[in-house]
């Protein structure tokens, strides 16, 4: 599929980039479609370098990565043009349209997709209709592809001539939210400095369709990191006192973390979501490799919770006599609506003939457009993060997650009459 060919209905749209998902820096496929739309319809673009901070980006692919990334998008009919802009996995796109004086609005839409195995059976219903993931492992079992779709409807319903709004409107397609770490360069870019009105929103997070949340709650803050246990190999029966076993110690840091007691003034989790280890059945295992979250209700309760963490992880390897690695690979922030916003989604929400309004639903965890909430308001601005209801097959980061496609077109014209009510 050529960028030109690229549906120009929001659930064509969905469905074009459901079945490509591109996880976090690499949406080489999906950031040139996104470029390649918003340029036909006269938007001035920034792309990459030019609105992130590639300092700021924690865990950036490397060169392989990239290249075969690159290499799977142009062979899925990705912009080559437009990927020559995005180097490092810089894959973010801002887009810009400007119609006299007035306010800077700003809407966040994330791009990236999950190392998730795709449900293959007949009642999942991208795979009984033919629009599956085409990339084994990987799959949008979020709604990220549904909230392209939307910025980019919403794109061009206001790139309309009789499209009533003035001032400037941004449109930002962000890499890399799953795992916190698209946001943070894009806000040390400059990319939210002068915007006067922030929106971010999400599809489903268990609110039912023919809803809205004007304001999601519950933002945890957070922190992911990669643990790397290294030890010593041995031969497990000639000599075992020789060893190191780094396998050993990522298992008893695995269920120490999961052992830790909970806080007592607010929510707290603990996931140790991948681990991997040793060599072979006749030999002590000497690396480890751990992948892990902390989430805390409030960011001196991740403080605490992180600080005994570690003591957890140090403590294992200890035992074993191995040496422990911790690498950073993203974290997150909490954020709260401002009252303003949530009153225009909630006019909008009623333009768009969305049935009934929430005041608040909780989000279920996180999203790293806090940063760029936080960015708005200490600058003066107004932010705020809502949430559009949609009915789910299965939850969130499953492998049979699915959304109602009928949200769709509410959410555009939700997202429209925002901005157009100035």
């Amino acid at each position: 599929m050529s960028g030109a060919d690229f549906p120009r209905e929001v659930v064509g749209m969905r469905r074009a980039l459901h079945r490509h998902p591109e996880t976090g820096f690499l949406e080489y496929r999906t950031a040139s479609l996104v470029a390649g739309r918003l340029d036909a319809l006269g938007y001035a673009l920034r792309i990459g370098p030019e609105v992130m901070r590639a300092e700021a980006m924690l865990a950036p692919p490397s060169d392989r990565e990239i290249a075969l990334a690159r290499e799977a998008a142009i062979a899925a009919g990705g912009d080559g043009r437009w990927m020559a802009r995005m180097p490092g996995g810089q894959t973010a796109v801002v887009a810009e349209l400007r119609r006299g004086d007035g306010p800077v609005t700003a809407l966040r839409f994330d791009m990236d997709a999950l190392p998730v195995q795709e449900a293959t059976d007949a009642a999942h219903t991208p795979a009984r209709l033919g629009f599956a993931s085409a990339r084994p492992g990987m799959m949008h079992a979020c709604g990220h592809d549904g909230h392209v779709a939307i910025g980019l409807a919403v794109a061009e319903r206001l790139a309309a001539p009789e499209a009533a709004w003035r001032g400037t409107l941004r449109l930002i397609f962000q890499p890399a939210e799953e795992g916190g770490r698209g946001a943070l360069p894009m806000v040390e870019a400059g990319v939210l400095d002068d915007v006067d009105l922030f929106l971010a929103g999400h599809l489903g997070c268990l609110l039912p369709s023919g809803q809205v949340a004007t304001a999601a709650n519950g933002f945890l803050w957070s922190v992911r990191q990669d643990v790397l246990f290294h030890g010593r190999p041995a031969h497990a029966a000639m000599a075992p006192e020789a060893g190191r076993n780094a396998l050993l110690a990522a298992a008893a840091a695995a269920l120490g973390l999961h052992a830790m007691p909970r806080h007592g003034s607010g929510v707290t989790h603990v996931n140790v979501g991948r681990l991997e280890a040793g060599r072979a059945r006749n030999v002590v295992g000497d690396t480890a490799r751990m992948e892990i979250e902390y989430r805390a209700e409030t960011e001196a309760i991740l403080e605490g919770l992180a600080e005994r963490a570690g003591h957890v992880i140090r403590g294992a390897a200890m035992m074993q006599g191995a040496t422990v690695e911790v690498i950073a690979r993203g974290h997150s922030v909490s954020a709260v609506s401002d009252p303003a916003v949530r009153t225009r989604v909630a006019a909008a929400a009623a333009q768009a003939g969305i049935g009934r309004i929430v005041a608040e639903w909780p989000i279920g965890g996180g999203d790293d457009a806090t940063f760029m909430m936080r960015r708005v308001q200490a600058r003066g601005g107004r932010a705020g993060y809502c949430l559009i209801g949609a009915d789910l097959a299965a939850g969130h980061h499953d492998g049979a997650f699915d959304f109602d496609e009928a949200v769709l077109e509410p959410a555009v014209r939700l997202f429209a009459a925002l901005v157009e009510a100035g």
